[in-house]
């Protein structure tokens, strides 16, 4: 199962704004904005991801009623894992919540696609090496960042949906077909 950029089903301009602006601003986590997207969303979150490279598929309430359900999170932080070195960590729990909100905003029922979660020192070292476009202090190391796709939806389509957030760092990488989203600083990079 390979990455694909499309662009049919896209987010429309009216659909995001409607959604954001129908939230209020009260802050409860993270930032103003995704505070608000989240509240907005009810007494629930949900994510749904594939690891395309492993096979594995995680679709799960993870926050319910204020609290965040640790064997959901457990799950996410596992598929999530450094699967070079067959190691886990504790992901941000900002960063679930960012890739949630963002899903929810795009409106479709396909789970994200993980091109990358976390990653260790080493496995970032070895990538960095490949490519000028690993970051050196990279955010997978912390488990502040993942790097995900869909089908059915544009590289520019999911980090709109996620720059619209304002709640940490937005990349593009439409050559490769993917967008970076971490819990980090507010910033976007790429085309």
């Amino acid at each position: 199962m390979g990455i694909r950029s499309a662009t049919s089903g896209g987010l429309s301009r009216r659909k995001l704004l409607g959604s954001l602006a129908a939230l209020g601003s009260a802050a409860l986590t993270t930032t103003p904005a995704l505070a608000a997207y989240n509240r907005g969303l009810g007494d629930f979150r949900s994510l749904r991801l594939v690891n395309w490279r492993t096979g594995e598929k995680v679709s799960s309430v993870y926050w319910v009623d204020g609290d965040y359900i640790p064997e959901a999170l457990q799950a996410f932080d596992y598929i999530l894992r450094d699967w070079r070195a067959e190691q886990t960590t504790h992901m941000d729990r900002g960063v679930i919540d960012i890739l949630s909100a963002t899903h929810s905003l795009l409106d479709t029922s396909e789970p994200f696609e993980i091109v990358s979660g976390f990653r260790t020192a080493s496995t970032n070292a070895k990538l960095r090496r490949r490519s000028r476009g690993v970051a050196k202090k990279s955010y997978h190391v912390k488990g502040m960042a993942v790097d995900i796709a869909l089908k059915s939806r544009s590289v520019w389509e999911i980090a709109r949906a996620g720059a619209s957030l304002n709640a940490g760092g937005v990349g593009r990488y439409s050559r490769a077909s993917f967008v970076h989203l971490d819990s980090g600083p507010v910033r976007d990079w790429g085309r």
